[in-house]
């Protein structure tokens, strides 16, 4: 199926306002959208691209079709307070962002790469600390509720040297959201496969934080993570489709810049995907809860064509 812009807004709109289930994308700023979900001529300055027009321009395209975004800036430092209004300010109500922790509160040790400086190898002393995650994230965001969704804890793969036990991990983690506030939506993405058991799960589903069921290069396919954690046993569904099994970031951006088309077709995903939109949509009640959805450019080549295709498989 062509990605068209107006046949997919109603679907969207009808999903989050019908079912409380929010689909959207992992980021929006990407040129090679242009044609499909973005109009070029607005960010032409004498018949040349403006990329800077561009960026700052295109949330609003974007919201002007999906309902939710998830924003991975925020993983790579804490956000300001006016980065957070600029963002806001572009959407319209009933839009939802979902944003990524700062890695300074999810990484345990620093890797030890020129990105760190003089903290490579080092001990992060901010892991998992909530005060530190309340007063430089969360308090950004508090004048803004209505328009979040979910709060990703995204944890890059813990070695030997971070966990002997991933039991450990859990209780760390048990601690953490002991202290947080409860009202706002948690969830948490791990890379560490071994980690998903009985305990896991326990673990968040006691303080109401969801699973991310994440396609990712070493994670195990997300049917098989909801055959290990039915999608019923959850409080609200999160789901992050990023990475066919076994290929990395790296050969994705090599092979599939600039997102401007399917690349290669990823099956098992979008069964899982079909499953859990089917779910979400076939309950008989509302639920309290919104769940949320996100498909990254790197799972197939364009991520508005692989939601296109599976909405049309779904719904049409």
């Amino acid at each position: 199926m062509l990605f068209r812009r107006e046949n997919l807004r109603p679907l969207l709109a009808g999903l989050a306002d019908d079912h409380q289930v929010y689909l959207g994308t992992s980021s929006w700023k990407y040129q090679g959208w242009c044609g499909m979900l973005y109009d070029e001529e607005r960010y032409l300055w004498n018949k040349t691209f403006s990329k800077a027009s561009f960026e700052r321009g295109c949330l609003e395209e974007y919201a002007a079709c999906f309902r939710t975004v998830c924003v991975d800036a925020t993983y790579y430092r804490f956000p300001k307070a006016d980065y957070i209004e600029g963002l806001m300010n572009q959407v319209p109500d009933g839009f939802k962002f979902s944003f990524k922790v700062p890695d300074e509160i999810t990484i345990k040790n620093f890797p030890k790469v020129k990105t760190f400086g003089d903290r490579a190898g080092e001990v992060n002393e901010s892991f998992l600390n909530p005060l530190t995650l309340q007063y430089l994230f969360l308090r950004h965001l508090e004048p803004f509720r209505e328009k979040v969704g979910t709060l990703i804890f995204e944890f890059s793969h813990f070695t030997k040297e971070d966990y002997t036990h991933g039991q450990d991990f859990i209780a760390e983690l048990d601690q953490l959201f002991s202290q947080l506030p409860k009202d706002w939506q948690y969830s948490v993405e791990v890379r560490n496969p071994n980690f998903l058991h009985a305990e896991y799960f326990a673990t968040l589903k006691r303080h109401g934080v969801a699973h991310i069921y994440n396609q990712w290069t070493h994670m195990p396919p997300v049917n098989e993570q909801i055959g290990v954690h039915p999608l019923e046993q959850n409080d609200f569904v999160a789901a992050r489709y990023l990475l066919k099994p076994h290929h990395t970031r790296e050969w994705a951006e090599a092979k599939m810049q600039p997102y401007s088309r399917i690349y290669e077709i990823d099956p098992n995903s979008r069964e899982s995907l079909t499953r859990m939109i089917n779910y979400l949509t076939s309950r008989k009640e509302r639920a309290e809860k919104p769940s949320f959805i996100y498909i990254g450019n790197q799972l197939e080549g364009n991520a508005l064509h692989t939601l296109a295709d599976v909405l049309e498989g779904v719904m049409g």
